[in-house]
């Protein structure tokens, strides 16, 4: 199972990217894919995490720095899971990693990454004014 993140870069404040992470190996459709960020001399923190609701569609959960700027979305068709990140400000420069459980959790354990069984490599985005 390989996951391979993609779309970091340099930005302006107020500026949009949009991340994605592809996946092969396995399928998630099922489970959850999520977003976490690492910035220098921090931990990891959750970004978001889109998880099937055990019917036809997938919920989006986000932390709170992030709500209303931020959103994730799945294209399971093509096995990837994005991010789009508007209105990006300084704060949100870090490592970016996607990551991934192949089953469906409970909604309150989605911030924690010591749950996530598979993670992408990681891509950077800078924010600066």
């Amino acid at each position: 199972v390989q996951l391979q993140a993609s779309g970091g870069g340099l930005v302006q404040t107020g500026c949009s990217l949009r991340l994605s992470c592809v996946e092969s190996g396995r399928t998630f459709s099922r489970g959850v894919m999520a977003w976490f960020r690492q910035a220098p001399g921090k931990e990891r923190a959750f970004v978001a995490a889109s998880r099937w609701n055990g019917g036809s569609a997938f919920n989006g959960y986000y932390g709170d720095s992030v709500k209303g700027r931020f959103t994730i979305s799945r294209d399971n068709a093509k096995n990837t899971a994005y991010l789009q990140m508007n209105s990006l400000k300084e704060e949100d420069t870090a490592v970016y990693y996607c990551a991934a459980i192949p089953n469906r959790v409970n909604r309150g354990s989605l911030k924690y990454p010591n749950l996530y069984d598979y993670w992408g490599q990681g891509t950077q985005v800078t924010v600066s004014s």
